[in-house]
């Protein structure tokens, strides 16, 4: 058998490369996400894993994506425009091709729901490069588009304490409403960002609280505390970022 090689991240799920697949232990999602990557395969997108189905040990086997990961962000530059439009871009192609579908349901779309830096791959470390595709769609799910775009807004601008310009992070909020094509739910976009920020650090801190090894891991590394000042950050510049994305 090809070996196996631990990937970076798996800060949830144990990663695993073997040869040109990935394999990743399944969960109660896991079902519906491989249809929804089966169906964004069967209309020609590009930008996320294949599902190949499932090995001897119960695992599910992605096709490997090659290109580069921006898994440790400490010192690494900041996005600019062009990578911040094209994830946009991206969020809002693969959005389009499951609104009015099963898997969208009642909602309006299909969403990721942890679309992040680290849960891309691109051509490149640096510019100029090519945003290749979203990766890790376990927490996959009917939902809004706006949701998935205030998750986006978060994680690829970066917005926190350690953002040096808040100006600067109030144009590219507005630039990624503008290259997805937000309506009039742009007015709610730093809203639900400041939802996401406060929801995923209660999220960790009651998981870890629970028992949740996962949680308790992201706990010990800091993520509650820099979650919760990256809240405080985005509340505390909430109308200069509202007025940036307009309305």
């Amino acid at each position: 058998m090809t070996q196996e090689e631990p990937l970076a991240g798996g800060a949830v799920k144990q990663v695993v490369r073997v040869g040109d697949t990935v394999r990743r232990v399944q969960d109660g999602n896991s079902g519906f996400v491989h249809r929804l990557l089966q169906h964004l395969e069967a209309r020609g997108f590009a930008g996320a894993p294949r599902f190949l189905g499932v090995d001897e040990r119960g695992r599910e086997i992605l096709t490997y994506v090659e290109g580069h990961v921006d898994w440790d962000r400490r010192d690494a530059p900041r996005l600019g425009a062009t990578d911040l439009a094209a994830a946009a871009r991206l969020t809002r192609a693969f959005h389009d091709l499951t609104a009015g579908t099963p898997l969208a349901g009642r909602d309006e779309v299909v969403c990721h729901n942890d679309l992040s830096v680290r849960n891309s791959v691109f051509s490149a470390p640096a510019a100029p490069r090519e945003l290749v595709a979203f990766i890790d769609w376990d927490n996959a799910a009917p939902g809004r588009r706006l949701h998935d775009v205030a998750h986006l807004a978060w994680q690829f601008v970066e917005l926190g304490p350690t953002h040096p310009d808040a100006a600067q992070a109030g144009a590219h909020l507005r630039l990624i409403a503008d290259a997805y094509g937000l309506g009039p739910e742009r007015a709610d976009l730093v809203e639900t960002i400041l939802w996401w920020q406060d929801r995923s650090w209660r999220g960790i801190e009651a998981g870890a609280e629970a028992g949740d090894a996962a949680m308790q891991g992201l706990r010990d590394r800091g993520a509650v505390s820099d979650v919760r000042a990256s809240f405080a950050w985005t509340r505390e510049h909430r109308v200069a970022f509202e007025a940036a994305v307009g309305s």
